[in-house]
């Protein structure tokens, strides 16, 4: 009935976690990693997505496929109007 985002699961992680969403609609879903400072390391996601249950998951690598330091992260998804912003911890 509403947009809504999940804590990524297991947080904090090592080395891969599963970001899981629900999508009223059918939305163009953006979910972008950011480390702290802002830069944006991982686009996990972007595309248009059919209504329902959703998951993704990341492998702590960056758009590279280097993997990233151990650290906090931010993952950002965006969905038609909806924008939700939530933290995730890489353990090594």
């Amino acid at each position: 009935d509403q947009y809504m985002v999940y804590q990524n699961y297991p947080n904090p992680f090592n080395p891969v976690t599963t970001l899981r969403y629900d999508l009223p609609e059918n939305s163009l879903v953006n979910i972008t990693v950011y480390n702290l400072l802002g830069k944006q390391i991982k686009t996990l996601i972007n595309k248009t997505q059919d209504a329902g249950y959703k998951s993704i998951t990341w492998d702590a690598t960056n758009d590279y496929g280097k993997p990233v330091s151990a650290g906090i992260y931010l993952y950002r998804t965006q969905a038609g109007k909806y924008i939700s912003t939530k933290k995730m911890v890489l353990l090594k």
